[in-house]
């Protein structure tokens, strides 16, 4: 009876003593004082983060596109950055929020009393520091422990990736388009990042912004030596003027993505590994004989 006693006080007085603040994108310092143990995440790279850190069983409900591992398919779908429902979210009675620093309703959620901590890594170093933040706001014992295993373990992928890179591609220069309109990865984003370390240079630079829109001839001019862009974009190269006399193109040094490796590339978490194997797959087949 009296270790019954005991155990119940300490329940009672755990949430106090394990209260964490952490600060999130918006530089708001928020206190989780409880482990939250439904989450809800609006950005797919989030939900994926809260996955590697082996905390899949919290989520309860994602943003519409989140689809990896596996299990995170069958949870509700909420919405996008622009358009997630409020009314679908506090039906889940969520303890925790993981969203964009973007996401609309950010603020519409706070008022009605739900916790937000507003995520949105652009490059290597915010993935990084983002896990750590997830992990202590998980309340996962030794959280930075925990983060830091999982950014090692994807940086070392990245780096058996780059291994297997071709000699002759090594010090090419790259245009990767991350979305419609001519929005490229420049190279201070998540996947500049990646390309960097895989000994490529990309022909967006730091000054043009880490996803600037670009035209057509702009990429004619700088002439890249290959060329990465997945479904629908691959679809509507022979219409974008000068691109048919581009050396990448009439070369066939083209990387044509499907979706699901389109999605691995352009979501800033961690599957860094998996998106710069990728592209080195891509590079392999191209520069077989």
């Amino acid at each position: 009876m009296r270790n019954f006693t005991v155990l119940f006080v300490l329940s009672l007085l755990w949430p106090i003593a394990y209260a964490v603040s952490v600060v999130d994108d918006r530089d708001i310092t928020i206190e989780v004082k409880r482990a939250p143990i439904r989450i809800v995440t609006l950005l797919p790279s989030l939900a994926e983060s809260v996955c590697a850190l082996n905390a899949c069983e919290r989520l309860v409900g994602t943003d519409n596109f989140a689809d990896w591992p596996a299990q995170v398919k069958a949870l509700p779908k909420l919405g996008g950055l622009y358009d997630a429902s409020v009314e679908a979210i506090v039906r889940l009675k969520p303890d925790l929020v993981l969203a964009g620093k973007s996401t609309r309703i950010v603020q519409r959620l706070e008022s009605l009393g739900i916790q937000v901590i507003a995520l949105e890594p652009k490059n290597l170093s915010d993935v990084e520091r983002s896990l750590r933040v997830i992990a202590q706001a998980l309340h996962l014992p030794n959280a930075d422990e925990q983060a830091k295993a999982v950014w090692s373990s994807a940086m070392q992928s990245l780096e058996l990736a780059a291994k297997s890179l071709p000699s002759d591609v090594l010090g090419n220069t790259i245009y990767f388009e991350a979305s419609t309109g001519g929005y490229a990865a420049g190279e201070s984003s998540f996947m500049g990042g990646v390309i960097s370390k895989l000994g490529l240079r990309n022909i967006i630079d730091k000054s043009m912004g880490a996803f600037p829109q670009v035209n057509p001839e702009f990429v004619v001019r700088a002439n890249p030596h290959w060329i990465v862009l997945a479904e629908p974009m691959a679809q509507s190269l022979a219409q974008r003027p000068g691109w048919r006399d581009m050396a990448a193109v009439k070369s066939n040094r083209l990387c044509k993505l499907t979706m699901a490796q389109g999605n691995v590339l352009v979501r800033p978490g961690p599957r860094i590994g998996e998106a710069a194997q990728v592209l080195v797959n891509c590079f392999n087949r191209s520069a077989a004989p």
